[in-house]
């Protein structure tokens, strides 16, 4: 078990979504950081779609209860335990009474702590993800507060097998000496260029909107949170002024509303939208998006939807490499 010392900014339970509900109206939620919930969840053993507590900026201050193999993954928000910093994207024992907190924001916006054997809490439609407007889902469907407590679930064999080994010679707590490659772990810019298949309704934007949308740099806003992004630049324009029939719309879907200013939908997304689409951020490119913050600027850099599959095919080999990797890391621990 762990108890909430310190909530931080905004601390959610998040898995990998709430799926097959959005033709109900109900959003699919989820990490807002896939790539990092996911290795995060195989550096301590648990299956990929395990919740764990994602961190926004300010971190919390959490005390472990009880012994637990963690990892932390993300942005790097200068994570301590019993105020020593240990590194994010390695496996971290850490022993009862031991306390995790979370310094300055060094690079990226959220980081995720997984803990083996997930987090204890009940699952509303197929999911343990927070979804913090409706209120259901990660811990009371909200956000987690000072003196909340969440129990652990059981760990695999080898991660329990580690634990054991670990209890009988460690003090507070030990960080593994491997990691995550480093060409592995996104680089979190201040400045990014993001790959875009062109939308549905790119081709009613002015010739210069469609230039611009291309060609020049976007700011994040202060109005933007995990539903989307809003951005700021030159605006974009319709060629003529016309309706739009609300559709389906996705993690990455770039709308233009009337003031000409780009929304990137995100992970607590509407499921449908009637502002024109101008473009889809390629699925490759979603995790390093979810870790800008306002301020931070990007570039739209098009792509075709083929060349989009062929980096996701390929970014997916690399992950499932980097899972086999891990697994052969812990059989020498034990």
């Amino acid at each position: 078990m762990i108890t909430i010392k310190k909530p931080g900014l905004l601390t959610t339970i998040q898995d990998l979504g709430r799926h097959g509900f959005q033709r109900y109206g109900v959003i699919a939620g989820g990490a807002m950081d896939t790539f990092a919930h996911r290795i995060a969840n195989f550096l301590v053993g648990n299956e990929e779609n395990a919740p764990t507590i994602e961190i926004t900026m300010l971190g919390p201050v959490i005390e472990f209860d009880e012994n637990a193999l963690i990892s932390i993954c993300g942005g790097d928000l200068s994570p301590m335990i019993n105020g020593k910093p240990v590194r994010p994207w390695r496996t971290i024992f850490v022993k009862k009474g031991s306390e995790l907190r979370f310094g300055s924001l060094k690079s990226g916006c959220r980081a995720n702590l997984a803990i083996a054997g997930g987090l204890s809490i009940p699952s509303i439609m197929g999911s343990k993800s927070t979804y913090l407007r409706a209120g259901i889902g990660g811990f009371h469907g909200r956000s987690l507060q000072m003196d909340d407590q969440i129990p652990f679930g059981l760990p695999n064999e080898i991660s329990a097998k580690i634990m054991r080994k670990l209890d009988a010679h460690t003090h507070h707590f030990f960080e593994m000496e491997w990691s995550v490659t480093s060409e592995l772990i996104p680089n979190n810019k201040k400045s990014a260029s993001i790959r875009v298949i062109k939308g549905r309704q790119y081709h009613l934007f002015t010739e210069d909107s469609r230039k611009n949308f291309f060609s020049n740099t976007f700011e994040v806003t202060t109005q933007s949170d995990r539903m989307g992004y809003r951005l700021k630049g030159e605006p974009l324009s319709l060629e003529h002024a016309q309706e739009i029939l609300s559709e389906a719309v996705n993690f990455g879907t770039i709308q233009v509303p009337s003031d000409g200013n780009p929304i990137i939908l995100l992970a607590d997304r509407q499921t449908t939208g009637g502002y024109p689409k101008i473009g889809q951020v390629a699925s490759v490119d979603l995790p390093r998006l979810a870790q800008m913050k306002p301020g931070d600027q990007l570039r739209f850099s098009e792509i075709t939807i083929e060349q989009a599959f062929h980096l996701l095919i390929e970014k997916e080999k690399e992950i499932q490499q980097l899972k086999k990797g891990i697994l052969l890391k812990f059989k020498e621990v034990v």
